[in-house]
């Protein structure tokens, strides 16, 4: 895939995982606090395995910090090419740090949100299927 098709496909895919998320797709544990407003929230883990699954490379993942403490773990893909992919860092406010990322291996059959990675997967494949039947 060439540098100019490989961006055109992620760009239809961040389209259709950003139509996608809802609160049935996020972390459990996130539930709480996703909204409208804040769509992203709780999505990252569920997001990367969606775009690992298009595009392959590395999963990498990182903390998150407020007021010095680790609160939580954020998550983000490196293409094979070596660009680092982040479409859910809009969810933390200004106040939650993320430090720089390690590569972690990818968890078997979507790991402990394997029902919601399911879920965003199905949609995600029926809004790009339903695109391009459009096209």
């Amino acid at each position: 895939m060439t540098s100019s098709s490989t961006r055109s496909a992620l760009e239809q895919l961040a389209s259709a995982l950003r139509r996608a998320w809802g609160p049935d797709t996020c972390a459990p544990e996130d539930r709480p606090q996703w909204s409208p407003q804040n769509p992203a929230r709780g999505q990252c883990i569920t997001t990367i395995l969606v775009v690992h699954d298009a595009f392959g490379g590395e999963l990498v993942r990182g903390d998150v910090h407020v007021d010095g403490r680790l609160v939580d773990h954020h998550w983000w893909n490196r293409l094979p090419d070596g660009r680092e992919v982040d479409l859910t860092r809009e969810q933390f406010a200004p106040h939650e740090i993320v430090t720089d990322g390690t590569p972690v291996p990818r968890p078997s059959d979507g790991g402990r949100v394997d029902p919601q990675y399911r879920r965003l997967r199905a949609q995600v494949d029926a809004l790009l299927a339903a695109s391009d039947a459009g096209s």
